[in-house]
């Protein structure tokens, strides 16, 4: 993995693929031919800004097709969704975008709550050492001898 993806995380990755299948989804649903376009736009930009390495020709064109045959079932799923529960296409896609920005948030908030864990495990013997020292020093008089 080169330096530019270092920081990456697969759910960071993810939550951001899902927001393009989302979006090819809304495009194919509005029948528009400019958004059509700037949907498969949208999924070669995201692609190639993720990779670490060139695709070949062929992966290309199969990570492409894989995004927009999700964009596909999307706008299926989304379709039949919306006739049954009487609601707009819109409204279920915009409900899709916004579980993927959630899962975002709590797969954030995980790694938090790890990060937090994994610190305080590493630095909460040194810190009560600490805190320890600091009660020694309370008890000592201003010229620097205790005041036992």
């Amino acid at each position: 993995m080169n330096d530019e993806h270092e920081g990456q995380r697969p759910e960071d990755d993810a939550a951001r693929l899902g927001l393009v299948v989302v979006g090819e989804a809304a495009a194919l649903h509005s029948a528009d031919d400019a958004a059509l376009d700037a949907s498969e736009r949208n999924i070669r930009d995201t692609v190639d800004e993720m990779i670490d390495e060139p695709l070949t020709e062929r992966q290309e064109q199969v990570v492409e097709r894989l995004a927009s045959a999700g964009g596909t079932l999307t706008a299926g799923l989304s379709g039949a969704l919306a006739a049954q529960t009487g609601r707009s296409v819109d409204e279920v896609l915009e409900g899709a975008a916004r579980s993927v920005v959630w899962q975002q948030r709590l797969a954030d908030q995980r790694q938090d709550e790890r990060t937090e864990r994994d610190d305080h495990a590493e630095h909460g013997d040194h810190a009560e050492r600490e805190d320890a020292g600091g009660q020694q020093r309370d008890r000592r008089d201003d010229d620097g001898r205790d005041g036992d």
